[in-house]
């Protein structure tokens, strides 16, 4: 007696965990297939994609299973719905492989920082702005972040100039998407590759002035 209660209980609680298990991947999948569909009748594809015409939901079953494929339904909302005969399970490799390959031909810009400071020597210079040209060459954008130490924040105009500088020295070859600003004790400027647009309204480094650059940003 209490054996056969324990398999009863046993075979009841194999039931519930296949169940969820089939209700959790039907609410992954996009699609209904095969006895999941409620359709009386259906428009049907073949596995080519071929219009098969309107037919019961049986007969659409019968193919599916003559055919060794699954009936799958691609538009729920049509009147009847349209379903296709194919293999559900190399279509969604295939849908996979593609968002895949997709994705791995998508251009990714990274943001590149290079840390200047205010007496920053010419041969050291030099090495940082080779670097920048690199980043912007790979399409990357660069951050330009000034460090200012100690009393040398009593001098920002010397920041300033060195930005500018720099803004200079890469001429058309950039866009500057944020001009000098001061945040904390540094000083930071944010530049993309590309040419500057004709006509462009954005506030030139030079109108800054010291007195300006000292307010903090919010």
């Amino acid at each position: 007696m209490a054996a056969a209660l324990f398999d009863t209980a046993h075979t009841k609680e194999l039931t519930i965990a296949t169940n969820f298990r089939d209700r959790r991947q039907r609410e992954e999948r996009a699609h209904r297939l095969n006895r999941e569909i409620m359709a009386p009748e259906v428009r049907l594809n073949g596995p080519e994609n071929e219009p098969l015409g309107i037919v019961s939901l049986q007969e659409a079953l019968r193919m599916a299973g003559e055919l060794d494929v699954d009936l799958v339904e691609i538009a729920a909302t049509a009147v009847p719905p349209v379903c296709r005969l194919m293999d559900y399970g190399k279509f969604k490799y295939q849908e996979q492989k593609k968002a895949a390959e997709a994705k791995a031909k998508q251009t990714v810009i990274e943001i590149k920082e290079v840390k200047f400071r205010p007496g920053t020597d010419d041969g050291d210079y030099n090495i940082k702005m080779r670097n920048i040209r690199r980043f912007l060459d790979d399409g990357d954008k660069c951050k330009i972040t000034l460090r200012f130490r100690g009393r040398e924040i009593t001098h920002q105009e010397l920041g300033l100039a060195l930005l500018n500088r720099i803004r200079d020295d890469l001429g058309d070859s950039i866009l500057v998407e944020q001009f000098p600003k001061l945040e904390g004790r540094q000083m930071i400027m944010m530049i993309a590759p590309g040419r500057k647009k004709a006509g462009s309204t954005a506030k030139p480094a030079e109108a800054a002035t010291p007195a300006a650059a000292t307010q903090p940003t919010a």
